[in-house]
Parts: structure tokens; sequence; C-alpha cells
């Protein structure tokens, strides 16, 4: 019997011992395919100009959801813009605004619905009948979505907490290289206590003038957005933003004539509702579509 004993006791820990040896293997392979996505996302070369999607095409699309953001892939977008907030169980909801009632046949605040309501809406017919349907989006399906070389606008609705949960998952998913977070500075806060990896975009719009410029140099962000009127500051503006490295989004027109206006200015990423009809311009300006690349993500259905 004691031998007996001996011999099981053995058997069991070389059985512990086995699946311990699994799970290592099984952990240290998944920790490689990360750095080796991290690596490939770093080589990814990345438009310098060229047209930002707000909300995907949600002329055509309803926007914030995945066929909008399919649609902007399709017609060649350099960034595409999406909005996020926390519902209530604190998912990362893709959507601009603060009630569920204009875009979806649900009603309610977002942050008082709970993300499995949320998801259970028709996000897609109040915009056509052809979209109904269609969920709303959370933050990780997006993002695995995306190619790896478009520019990832990503505006938080929120602060300190939401700019953190974002960050994480953005570090957590290799999109450190293209996922710029446009954040007041509460949000900027939170995603910086996770890493100085993610991109920042500076939407603390002060006044929308030289402090605004001046903020955005002295937070040490990686791009800003400017709106409203155009003057010949914006000239003094660029060259001081460019100088230190800052990538320029200009909040927003469809007319082609302003856009010339804003590119002449050195702003690379006007923000346009109807990216498709934008595209059709791009040639003007010296920009040329991009072909999406997904070395590190998930393509989506409808791309030809």
């Amino acid at each position: 019997m004691p031998l007996q004993n001996s011999i099981k006791n053995r058997i069991s820990i070389n059985v512990v011992s086995g699946k311990a040896v699994s799970a290592l293997i099984i952990l240290l392979l998944l920790m490689s395919v990360t750095l080796l996505q991290n690596t490939m996302a770093q080589n990814v070369e990345m438009p310098s100009k060229g047209f930002c999607a707000h909300r995907g095409a949600m002329t055509s699309h309803p926007e914030n959801t995945i066929p909008a953001f399919e649609q902007s892939i399709a017609s060649g977008a350099q960034m595409i813009e999406f909005d996020v907030q926390f519902s209530r169980d604190s998912a990362l909801i893709i959507m601009h605004d603060g009630t569920l009632d204009r875009t979806t046949n649900g009603s309610g605040e977002v942050a008082l619905t709970d993300s499995k309501v949320i998801r259970s809406l028709d996000a897609g017919s109040w915009k056509d009948k052809a979209f109904a349907g269609t969920q709303v989006p959370v933050l990780r399906e997006v993002l695995e979505m995306m190619p790896a070389n478009i520019w990832l606008n990503v505006h938080l609705k929120g602060g300190y907490e939401l700019g953190k949960k974002v960050a994480e998952v953005i570090l957590e998913m290799g999109k450190t290289h293209q996922a710029v977070m446009a954040v007041r500075e509460g949000a900027a806060k939170g995603a910086r206590s996770v890493s100085d990896k993610i991109l920042i975009c500076n939407m603390e719009r002060q006044s929308g003038g030289l402090d605004y410029v001046e903020g955005t140099i002295a937070m040490k962000a990686n791009f800003i957005q400017l709106k409203g009127h155009i003057t010949p500051e914006f000239q003094n503006y660029t060259k001081s933003l460019h100088e230190k490295g800052i990538g320029i989004n200009y909040f927003g027109t469809d007319d082609p004539e302003i856009m010339k206006q804003l590119f002449d200015l050195g702003i690379e990423f006007p923000l346009v509702n109807d990216i498709v009809t934008a595209m059709k311009h791009a040639d003007e300006f010296g920009i040329k579509p991009v072909v999406p690349s997904y070395s590190t993500s998930k393509k989506p259905s409808i791309i030809n």
C-alpha cells in the first residue's frame, strides 16, 4: 500500500506539473503574440494627411456603427473618429449622444442603462431600413475590425476613469501606434496613468485661440483639434504646433474650398461627415486613399 500511494502521489505530482508547464507555455505564447503584434504595429506607415470620417460614414450610414466604419474603410479614409462613453455597468459604448433616443429605438441615458440593454437595441433603422438590426458597438469590437494603417480618433465622453479604462484596452490590443485619444485634461491624466505610449489629442478647447495652442504644447499632446472660423492666425498656430511635432485635426467641413484652405495652412486631417464624397476630391489635394492593411487587425466583411 505505501508503494501504491507513493506511485499515485508521483503520478498526481507529474499531472499537476504537466498542467502547470502547459499553462506556462500557453501564457508565453500569448505574450509572444502580443509582443509581435505591437512590434509589427510600430512599423506601420501611417497617413501624413487626409480626411477624418466623423463618426464613420455618417451621411450615408448610421453613425458610430460597424457599417459606418466599414464604409469609411472602403472609401479609403485616412482617419476615423468615434465616440466612447460608459454604460451603467462600465462597458465602453460607442455613441455620441448622452441618451439613446436619437440613434436607437430605445430611450434614456447611456450612463444609466446596462450594456446588455443597449446592445439589444436597433441602432440602424432610424437612418434607413436597410440598416435594421444594427447593434450599438463596444470599443473592443471596433478596435478589432480596424485596419492597422488608419488613424483612430477616439473621442472620450468622460473623465479620468474613462481615460484610464480606454487606454488599458488600446494598450492591450496593440493599437498605441494609431489610436489617438481625443480628451480633456482629466481623461488625459487617466490615460497617461496607464502608459506614456498613449497618443493624446487635446480637446480642452479653452478659447480655441493661442492659449489653446500653447496649452496643447505644454501638455505634450500628440494632436490638437481646431475648430471654428479660419483666421490668419491659423498659419502661426500650425507653424508652432508642427515645430513640436503635433498633428492638427479640424472640426469640421464638407466644403472642398475650405478643405483646400485647411490643407494649404498645413492642417492635416479635416473631419468630414460625408467621407464618400470627400474622398472623391482626394486627388485634388494630393491625397491617396488608404489601402487597408490587416496585419494586426480583423478584416471587415464588406471590403472588396
